[in-house]
């Protein structure tokens, strides 16, 4: 029984806050259309049920994850909200108080409901930082004011509502972005959660001769805890009694349980075998492995480089050029007529500065990359793969270096049966004998051997007697002779000759292999080497990534010559081989010195390191930990799909780029025109809403359903296929 995992992460619990702040603000919004709408034109009749139509979808989608009844009643209910306040409005003696209540809307909105942004906004000035939080406030303070100024001087024929609607919508238009943003970062999840739910909330303690459950919390060191067989191990600990195959993945990511008896240490985490073990505990809190892995992860989420974004690096200038600009404009339409003898005009002189603030409230840039990324994340998703975070768009393409483990990434992660030596039989005889022999044990590498001899269409003989030696091998009586199977140790201490074997036996061993000694009735059959094997594709990927300029490293918890053998097979140049998970994540940090690292793995003792690459790839097939800790997560379980990631990463950004240039060609054309004084707030706000609609058909155009399918899956668990 291990840990619940029921609590949601920090990055859906703020998902849900902005997405409820973003609810509140179309809410509002609505509104504030219902309450300023004029249609007295072709173009202001149908502009305010486009605008209502486009918010009511959003609050759908919002909702949609909550269920279809729910989405639906509550859109529904908001349409005839809206309608009913225009069409009742001035029934409802609403139409004298309107600047009044479309004021306190943008009060609530800009100080309350986002009052987050207003903070940010802050910081960054105090920090000499302009970003689009200081240009979003700049805007909504603008829309403030101009309302304000109505309020107060009442001129004839000012828009005091459209002012503070202008506020309103303005501040919703940016809850939309920072939302639209969340919905790509939210699907990931929270890895040091899942790597600390792997340990078992409950340990079986012997004290006084008695074993009792007792809360994991409650375990002290010197403690004796019982693990049965096909259990997890709750502890850290050193074996007292017992002897059993302990699959330790998680500390040496290889895919071969190793054998555990008395004086052996075992890890909290690991599965047990078939075996029963009585444990000495050594660790317990955050000395254990878990714990310490654990806080590994986070100290390499927390060292993880930032990534400056192309539009944070465009912001830097845009945003102080609008505030500018605006302010000119505003002192030119009350500097020139004073200058010229001629009337002012306070009221153009407000138009100019508050519309170039409304026009060049960069919405439309801020939405370009999250759009961009939506797209991406769809192309991929069809290609089997699932890129999760931002990140992974930005930084993915600009990567110089990649680093692969070897179990599970770069091989198979499983045993099996590579080469054969027969001694006085054929190979399908001295595959059917040891077949007969293991057919009974449960031993991985037995398992490996049972299943190539029926993938080879060999049927094993029967078995009359079967015995297993913990940690060494079997004996059996097979078709009324004796067979032992097992080390090369175990078959010539049982008196077997194998000194002819001896060269191949060190040849395969030396060439990493695991090598089982057969012999029958005293007499040696040959030897089985199983090992790790290569997939298919692994060569071409390692291939097609050096082509495309890329360093390849091979990092592994193996042993040298294992790791020498694999990246010469497949043409790796740099090896680093024994080593432990918290050295993978000091190992990426230099090679971060020399540039951007992208980190491939699949096992528990992979996720720090792959949370410290600057974009960490995981295997679907491979442990929820290190998906969790990753930014790129392959669910086709392929090799080559990290090529694949690639390339979507640069056409991904690509992409962005051309929806940034298309938001700036509107805010280019847009800002000069407003700063004549001649454009009216609201239909800056109209331009704004045009730009966005143009960043949404480039990002989505021919594929809108991926935008669709990206906020309905908000709160949906991952699914991968494992192997």
């Amino acid at each position: 029984m291990t840990r619940a995992s029921c609590a949601p992460s920090k990055e859906e619990r703020e998902l849900v806050r902005e997405g409820r702040r973003f609810l509140i603000a179309v809410t509002f919004s609505l509104i504030a259309i219902a309450l300023i709408a004029m249609p007295t034109g072709i173009g202001t009749i149908a502009l305010p049920p486009v605008a209502a139509l486009g918010l009511i979808g959003f609050v759908f989608l919002v909702l949609r994850a909550q269920g279809l009844w729910i989405a639906s009643l509550s859109a529904a209910g908001l349409g005839v909200l809206a309608g009913a306040l225009l069409l009742y409005r001035e029934t409802l003696g609403l139409t004298l108080v309107t600047p009044w209540l479309v004021g306190a809307l943008a009060v609530v909105l800009v100080f309350g409901v986002a009052r987050h942004i207003l903070l940010m906004a802050v910081q960054a000035l105090r920090r000499g930082i302009l970003n689009q939080h200081v240009l979003l406030e700049a805007g909504a303070f603008a829309g403030l004011g101009g309302g304000a100024i109505g309020l107060a001087l009442e001129p004839t024929s000012y828009p005091t509502a459209p002012f503070f609607a202008v506020a309103v919508m303005v501040a919703t238009y940016h809850l939309f972005s920072e939302w639209l943003s969340l919905i790509v970062k939210t699907r990931s999840s929270q890895a040091v959660k899942r790597l600390l739910d792997l340990q078992p909330d409950v340990a079986r303690v012997v004290r006084n001769g008695r074993e009792e459950e007792t809360s994991i919390e409650a375990v002290k060191i010197g403690d004796l805890a019982r693990i049965r067989p096909g259990e997890r191990l709750p502890v850290d600990g050193e074996v007292v009694e017992g002897h059993s195959a302990v699959d330790q993945a998680l500390v040496t990511g290889e895919p071969i349980p190793v054998e555990r008896s008395v004086g052996d240490s075992v890890i909290g985490g690991s599965m047990n075998g078939t075996g029963t073990l009585l444990v000495r505990v050594t660790a317990v809190g955050e000395a254990s492995f878990l714990q310490r892995v654990a806080r590994e992860v986070e100290d390499a989420r927390a060292l993880k480089p930032g990534l400056l974004h192309l539009v944070d690096r465009i912001l830097v200038v845009y945003t102080p050029t609008v505030l500018s600009i605006a302010a000119l404009a505003a002192l030119g339409w009350i500097v020139l007529p004073w200058m010229l003898g001629a009337e002012l005009d306070l009221q153009r002189a407000v138009f100019a500065g508050l519309s170039v603030l409304v026009m060049g409230y960069p919405c439309a840039v801020g939405i370009s990359a999250p759009l961009s990324i939506v797209r991406g994340a769809g192309e991929a998703a069809e290609r089997g793969i699932l890129m999760r975070t931002g990140e992974a768009f930005q930084g993915y393409r600009l990567v110089r270096q990649i680093a692969f483990d070897k179990t599970g990434t770069l091989t198979e992660g499983k045993p099996r049966l590579i080469e054969i030596e027969a001694v006085g039989v054929d190979d399908r005889d001295l595959i059917a004998v040891v077949a007969a022999a293991e057919a009974v044990s449960e031993h991985p590498l037995a398992d490996a051997i049972v299943t190539a001899a029926f993938e080879r269409g060999i049927t094993p003989p029967d078995v009359t007697h079967f015995e297993a030696v913990p940690g060494k091998g079997v004996g059996a009586r097979v078709g009324g002779e004796t067979v032992l199977a097992g080390s090369p140790r175990f078959v010539a201490e049982s008196g077997v000759d194998l000194g002819p074997l001896v060269p191949r036996i060190e040849a395969l061993e030396s060439a990493g292999r695991t090598v089982i000694a057969v012999a029958r009735d005293g007499r040696p059959l040959g030897l089985l080497a199983l090992g790790d094997t290569l997939r298919p594709e692994a060569v071409e990927a390692v291939a097609a990534l050096k082509q495309a300029g890329l360093r390849t490293v091979l990092m592994t918890g193996d042993n040298e010559r294992n790791a020498r053998r694999v990246a010469a097979e497949l043409g790796i140049e740099a090896v680093h081989a024994g080593i432990l998970p918290g050295e993978k994540a000091e190992l990426i940090r230099r090679l971060q010195q020399d540039g951007r690292v992208a980190m491939v793995g699949d096992g528990i003792n992979d996720a720090p390191a792959l949370m410290q690459a600057d974009v960490g790839i995981a295997m679907g097939g491979g442990t929820d930990i290190a998906i969790d800790s990753a930014d790129i997560i392959i669910l086709s379980n392929r090799l080559d799909a990290v090529v694949t990631a690639r390339e979507i990463s640069r056409r991904s950004y690509r992409k962005m780029v051309q929806n940034v240039g298309l938001a700036f060609l509107f805010n280019g054309i847009g800002v000069p025109l407003a700063a004549t004084g001649l454009v009216y707030p609201v239909w800056a706000m109209v331009a704004m809403a045009v730009s966005v609609t143009a960043i949404f058909f480039n990002s989505l155009w021919g594929r809108p359903s991926l935008f669709f399918q990206a906020i309905l899956s908000v709160g949906k668990p991952v699914a991968l296929e494992k192997p």
